[in-house]
């Protein structure tokens, strides 16, 4: 009929909007557990710029520029010879199963119990330094490390005092302490030291230990005009105390460093100072005639801004090539199970861990590098003081 206007039928379908809803929850829950599992992963399993970097470090720069040019055709006349795409097949195989195929360690490091301790990225090569000569960490038994079993003493070392100097340093702190020295490892000690000791793992004393390294570096940088603090608690001792075991000194040194930083603000720099287990044809050198303890820097990876410290110790470590060449074994990155991956380091971009000698190294060797490092540390500090305006 004329005029007469169509009617319209609304069908609503209630399953359908049952399901949608669910779809909708379903959704909705799964954006939040994947939020969820992102911010609760440890640092170094999130997706971050880091964590970017690493994925990437061991694709080859050829494989990455043919990826320049797929995007633009202009690189093709610049690209190297036989230029090839990324293999993503060994991407994903490495991801899978943590084994590099350049890298044969790889295979070893999960089949060989304890493999990891001796594990470590060289970022910065020092003379004669490669995988074959890592630093060792000392495995000392219980005890080894009790008070009451200390070895004698092969001799007594001289007091490590200040001397008076002829004139006094041009530029000094003002009485202010800028560097600090612990020693997580407290009694780390040297063979030479020690009488009827021959044990690596048993170079262990409670008072004749690498405190005593701290306490020349101490002496030469004061000498430099850098106040500085060292502290000598006995983490072994703290450690019985608390009925913690020696895999856990880290987390106890660690007391010590925050304590440091909330007691003392105008310090700077933070250096642990430990002991290679390595043997004296790797960690002595000779310059101009006279025998030194040669150094490693130590760095842990598993924190946001590790990147720091590596440019700190890499800095030192160019500085001491320059002036002792052969004294610096070079920087390591260490991270990983069985590491403790930090090494305190993520307190401070100015923290670092320093394997000064090792086991077979005399008092007079360690005394030579002591001043060495002292001298090399107290020019790169005056210089980044000058270019940095006083710490006040």
């Amino acid at each position: 009929m004329k005029g007469t206007q169509p009617n319209y039928i609304l069908s609503i379908n209630l399953s359908t909007i049952l399901k949608g809803m669910m779809l909708l929850t379903i959704s909705l829950l799964s954006l939040f557990s994947v939020v969820g599992l992102l911010t609760s992963l440890a640092y170094n399993y999130r997706i971050s710029s880091h964590s970017v970097n690493e994925a990437t470090e061991h694709v080859k720069g050829e494989a990455l520029y043919y990826l320049y040019t797929l995007e633009n055709r202009m690189f093709t006349t610049y690209a190297p010879r036989n230029v090839k795409p990324p293999s993503l097949g060994e991407i994903a195989f490495r991801y899978a199963t943590n084994v590099r195929f350049q890298d044969p360690r790889s295979f070893l490091s999960r089949e060989v119990p304890g493999f990891s301790i001796y594990d470590g990225q060289i970022l910065v090569a020092g003379e004669g330094t490669n995988y074959l000569n890592m630093p060792i960490e000392s495995g000392p038994s219980g005890e080894v490390l009790e008070k009451q079993n200390d070895a004698p003493l092969a001799k007594n070392p001289p007091d490590i005092k200040k001397d008076k100097l002829s004139s006094p340093p041009t530029m000094t702190t003002n009485g202010k302490e800028r560097v600090f020295m612990y020693f997580t490892h407290t009694r780390e000690s040297y063979l030479p030291l020690l009488a009827g000791v021959s044990s690596p793992d048993s170079a262990q004393h409670s008072s004749v230990n690498v405190t005593k390294v701290g306490e020349m570096i101490k002496v030469a940088l004061e000498h430099k005009g850098i106040g500085t603090a060292i502290d000598k608690t006995d983490i072994v001792a703290k450690l019985e105390q608390l009925g913690r075991g020696y895999n856990q000194s880290y987390q106890q040194s660690r007391e010590v460093v925050t304590s440091a930083q909330t007691n003392n603000q105008d310090l700077q720099y933070f250096i642990d100072i430990h002991r290679d287990s390595q043997r004296k044809q790797v960690t002595t050198t000779t310059i101009n005639g006279e025998s030194y303890a040669k150094l490693f820097f130590v760095i842990g990876g598993e924190h946001a801004n590790y990147e720091k410290n590596v440019k700190l110790a890499t800095e030192l470590h160019n500085r001491i090539e320059q002036k002792y060449k052969g004294l610096s074994r070079g920087v390591i990155l260490k991270r990983g199970k069985k590491t403790n991956g930090k090494y305190n380091q993520d307190l401070s971009e100015n923290a670092l861990l320093l394997e000064f000698g090792g086991v077979d190294n005399t008092y007079e060797e360690l005394n030579r590098t002591a001043n060495a490092f002292a001298d090399v540390f107290a020019e790169y500090y005056w210089e980044a003081e000058a270019v940095q305006g006083p710490a006040d």
